[in-house]
């Protein structure tokens, strides 16, 4: 394949700039915003920026945290262990192992904020060090309390004669078949040790001449995490320690000296050449590779034997790796088994998401309903099955001739590949973008990709170089005497499963305009065909960005002249220096500045003379908050009928702009406008119970609840959203309306 030869940079977007239900403001000039960033030039970057990676590790202590808040079920706290857990190996596995790569290749780019990667890599090993020991003693409180309720972790207590006879029997059946002992000595080569293995190094005396012998267990991962003894009470034992318990069993005419439980971590993230000629044999040859990457961290169980550890460092090749001696489970993600204990008691209240009413009301008919007016969909608040039914209805409708969607993450057991598989089986033109670059679901992608080709769908793999991040999909149906496009622009993926526990925005319209902005946006996927002008959406790489520039630079202007200026924002990530120096700008000449970051942030807030006027929050809660959202006031205070609103799959990163195919989709409809700004945006603004502030010198701290708690996640758990409610808004309950007031949530 080849790689696509140019920049969507200058695309131009069409859109006109009225406000819903209002007529087009007179704009002031525009301020030379490069003289006001030139502002920013000279305030050093470790003083103007926060580093990505330090960040990020922030960011994993919130969530760390929330499995110490008392507020939250047993079990769900014991779940956001699992969660740190599992989001701390993506980042060595990804970012770490990079940084790494590049001191061993002694390449000194430095970071945002001016560190090399070596100086980088050493603050990272000491915050990650920190963090396990947080994890470790975190599950040990957890364990005191799950105890309490009938759930028991099995560490190296004694068992009664029932458990371990049970256990003895389980291990003979379904463990030892699959275990194959190593000998580590000259005539055995070193065993390899794959990508999150895990092994247990013993210490062997042979009895019958006394000589000693290293042998090495390496843990099948087909094997369960841990294992659940039978009974009324929970008990739970991990596979490492089934195996240490009856390793006699395995080395009969030895007698064990020492033992030691490791966990490997290796470098998983994967460069695309590009020269790269078939992108589906690249990757089936890199998803292998990476079984084999460098490694980047182990992990030893406390008192591992100096001896062992020294064989280990030998044969592992440890270049600029982290060791670390932990006590307890080396690996939280694993507790995620636990978690899925049958004790609702001890877990959240199951919450059903609502079917929208304005598409029950036309019968189930989504294209109908599509018809009628545009609308958006809250998931998880709102059922993910009105995307599913959207696909499902065009695979059988006789009048749809085409569809065209994205994939980036799909998931294992997807309802939208189905129904592409019948729509293409039902004779109609059925064309996927499948992403193979999403990282970790390269392998199920390329599975997806293959069952949608036999079924006869046209798959494209779009760019070797860019990603394909945009969440779209456009159905052509046969209507009268011409044809009508309906689209769905989305800020998640579509993915069951996620979309129960991710907060994002669905968006459907059948505006023409829109239509013919996602067929020029599938033909530049599919064809490279450049689009030179859009009428409604802003298109990356290059449009998104500029569209947000000029965003930015209107509110400046509105500043300049005595004018109300902000800027709302909801993104996960906000890292590309470009865009925070414009932010920065925007709050020296005036502009109050909003943002709400959930993960990694490196803008600095609140500091003199820099981002006065910028304020940052985190939310961490029951729903993961994924949708990203932009509003700017447009000469009017915030929130107002006349703020131009977006929603993106885009967020505020460097990747995002520059190397993504992402898109930034404007708000217009008022009844939707309202729903994003006036009560999503709005709500994350107000929300104090999930909260917490960023602080100029990079700390978070909780927000203060403050005397009228407000819970963004419970507020639409029990009050519907407005454009799916259709007739329902005008009879029964109305749904509360939230008023920005300081301190806190009101409902007028």
């Amino acid at each position: 394949m080849a790689r696509a030869g140019s920049s969507t940079a200058g695309v131009k977007t069409m859109e006109d700039h009225a406000e819903p239900g209002a007529v087009p403001n007179v704009v002031p000039d525009a301020v030379n915003v490069p003289d006001a960033i030139a502002v920013t030039a000279d305030v050093p970057p470790a003083e103007r920026f926060f580093n990505r990676e330090l960040s990020w590790l922030s960011f994993n202590r919130r969530v760390l945290a929330e499995a110490k808040n008392t507020d939250y079920p047993l079990l769900e706290r014991l779940r956001f262990l699992s969660i740190s857990g599992n989001n701390l190996d993506e980042f060595m596995m990804v970012r770490v192992a990079g940084l790494a790569g590049q001191v061993r290749r002694q390449i000194d780019e430095t970071s945002i904020d001016g560190l090399t990667p070596s100086q980088q890599l050493r603050r990272i090993y000491a915050k990650v060090t920190d963090l396990i020991e947080a994890q470790q003693v975190i599950l040990q409180d957890l364990s005191v309390l799950l105890d309490e309720v009938g759930i028991h972790l099995i560490g190296d207590e004694r068992l009664d004669r029932a458990e371990t006879d049970w256990l003895a029997n389980y291990f003979q059946e379904h463990v030892l078949p699959a275990l194959t002992p190593q000998a580590i000595d000259p005539a055995h080569p070193f065993p390899f040790i794959a990508n999150q293995g895990t092994g247990i190094l013993f210490l062997l005396t042979r009895i019958a001449d006394g000589s000693p012998v290293n042998e090495m267990i390496l843990v099948p991962s087909a094997l369960p995490r841990f294992v659940r003894l039978p009974g009324e009470d929970a008990s739970w034992i991990s596979i490492e320690e089934l195996v240490r318990r009856h390793a006699m069993k395995l080395f009969p005419g030895f007698r064990i000296q020492g033992h030691g439980v490791f966990r490997v971590l290796r470098d998983s993230d994967m460069e695309v050449e590009e020269d790269a000629e078939d992108l589906v044999r690249y990757f089936r040859t890199a998803i292998q590779r990476r079984r084999r990457g460098k490694v980047i961290l182990l992990q030893l169980q406390e008192n591992f034997d100096p001896a062992g550890e020294q064989l280990l460092r030998e044969h592992l090749g440890l270049d600029h790796a982290l060791v670390i001696k932990s006590r307890g489970l080396l690996s939280m993600s694993g507790l995620a088994t636990v978690v899925d204990e049958k004790r609702p008691e001890l877990k959240f209240e199951p919450y059903s998401p609502r079917y929208p009413e304005r598409v029950l009301e036309q019968s189930g008919d989504c294209f109908a309903a599509i018809r009628e007016k545009d609308l958006v969909i809250h998931h998880p608040y709102e059922s993910f099955e009105v995307v599913i039914d959207f696909l499902r209805q065009a695979a059988s409708d006789p009048d749809v001739i085409a569809i065209k969607q994205t994939l980036y993450r799909a998931g294992k057991q997807s309802a939208v590949i189905a129904a592409l598989i019948a729509a293409a089986e039902a004779g109609k033109s059925v064309t996927a973008v499948v992403e193979l670059k999403a990282r970790f679901d390269e392998e199920q992608n390329l599975m997806w990709a293959s069952q949608l080709e036999r079924a006869g769908v046209q798959v494209i793999y779009g760019f070797v170089d860019w990603k394909t991040h945009a969440k779209v999909s456009m159905v052509v149906r046969r209507e009268g005497d011409g044809y009508k496009t309906y689209c769905h622009f989305g800020t998640g993926n579509y993915h069951p499963i996620t979309a129960r526990i991710y907060t994002d925005l669905s968006f459907f319209t059948a505006d023409p305009k829109f239509g013919r902005d996602a067929g020029l946006l599938f033909n530049f996927i599919t064809g490279y065909i450049e689009p030179k002008a859009t009428e409604m959406l802003s298109i990356s790489p290059g449009g998104v960005r500029a569209k947000l520039y000029e965003c930015i630079e209107r509110e400046i202007a509105f500043a300049k002249a005595g004018k109300p200026a902000s800027i709302w924002a909801k993104l996960n990530a906000l890292t590309d220096s470009q865009l925070i120096n414009r932010l920065y700008a925007a709050s020296q000449a005036g502009v109050e500045i909003s943002l709400v970051i959930r993960g990694i942030c490196c803008l600095r807030p609140g500091v003199e003379g820099l981002s006065d006027r910028i304020s940052v929050k985190s939310i961490i809660g029951r729903f993961l908050e994924h949708s990203r959202i932009w509003a700017f006031g447009n000469g009017a205070a915030m929130p107002n009928r006349r703020a131009r609103v977006y929603i993106s799959s885009a967020d505020g990163m460097t990747r995002n702009l520059d190397r993504r195919v992402e898109v930034l989709v404007p708000i217009r409809n008022p009844t939707v406008h309202d729903q994003v700004l006036d009560q999503v945006m709005l709500a994350n603004l107000l929300d104090t119970e999930q909260s917490w502030h960023l602080e100029p010198d990079g700390t978070y701290h909780r927000m203060d609840r403050g005397p009228k708690p407000f819970n963004l996640h419970r507020y639409f758990m029990t009050n519907p959203s407005l454009s799916g409610r259709g007739a329902a808004l005008t009879k029964g309950r109305k749904v509360p309306k939230l008023a920005l007031r300081r301190g806190g949530a009101t409902r007028a």
